[in-house]
């Protein structure tokens, strides 16, 4: 569903296709903010809400941690994580259910790895035993997954995931979430625990290839249509209002 960003998310998708990754991460902020301030028309900011549409706020806060940091602006990631981490812990108290809560506790541990900052690791185990202590018989753990707000936990993750893997999906489903959903408890945990394992390396590697992925969109494959100038590639990745090089995310061209 979307949410109001008053553009901004897209400016911020434009950055990173121009590899300019500080101004994304300015844009990133102010997508977030208009997104906490209303995130949709007919909806407050701090009301109860069971999908969970605030989710796009301290999803963009987040990613603007990650620009920052592949921009080597690591001061200005830690500051936007040091808010996002307060942010998150004052959703997770006020408004939440208690498995959004443990939602924004597993946000709060990525604002942690995205900001450089010291207790991810405990931060993601308080999010694991949260979402094994939130779930009970009555949950049902793929309908809570494919709310707003869970999906806008999974994004930077599968953001960073795809710089890494040639612009292919490197983060499914089935990676995020447990094996049984007969046992919610779990099934949610092991979102919290996949991140232990695999957040802080995929940070680590982007920043150190100097180069964040745009989001995945709508894509084609072997077009006849779009080439990319920059690496020849003809699959094509449509997100917010540009047109991207599936594989470099750089502005492609029509044909």
């Amino acid at each position: 569903m979307h949410t109001n960003d008053n553009g901004h998310y897209a400016a911020a998708v434009a950055a990173l296709a121009d590899r300019r990754y500080e101004a994304a991460g300015d844009a990133y902020t102010r997508a977030g903010w208009s997104v906490l301030a209303d995130p949709r028309d007919d909806h407050d900011p701090f009301a109860p809400d069971d999908r969970g549409s605030i989710g796009d706020g301290p999803r963009h806060l987040l990613t603007a941690a990650l620009c920052y940091r592949v921009a080597d602006c690591p001061a200005r990631a830690t500051r936007r994580a040091t808010a996002g981490i307060a942010l998150v812990g004052d959703l997770g108290a006020t408004m939440a259910t208690p498995l959004q809560a443990a939602c924004f506790d597993e946000f709060a541990a990525d604002f942690r790895v995205a900001g450089g900052l010291e207790g991810a690791a405990d931060a993601y185990a308080a999010a694991a035993d949260a979402y094994r202590a939130a779930a009970d018989e009555t949950t049902d753990p793929q309908t809570v997954g494919a709310t707003p707000l869970f999906l806008a936990a999974a994004a930077p993750a599968k953001q960073l995931a795809r710089t890494l893997e040639n612009g292919e999906i490197a983060i499914e489903w089935e990676d995020l979430h447990g094996a049984d959903p007969s046992d919610p408890g779990d099934f949610l945990a092991a979102r919290a625990e996949y991140k232990r394992q695999r957040f802080a390396s995929l940070v680590d590697g982007c920043v150190d290839k100097g180069v964040l992925a745009a989001p995945r969109g709508t894509t084609e494959y072997a077009t006849d249509h779009h080439a990319c100038p920059a690496c020849g590639s003809r699959d094509v990745n449509w997100v917010a209002n540009s047109t991207l090089c599936l594989r470099c995310s750089r502005p492609t061209e029509p044909q």
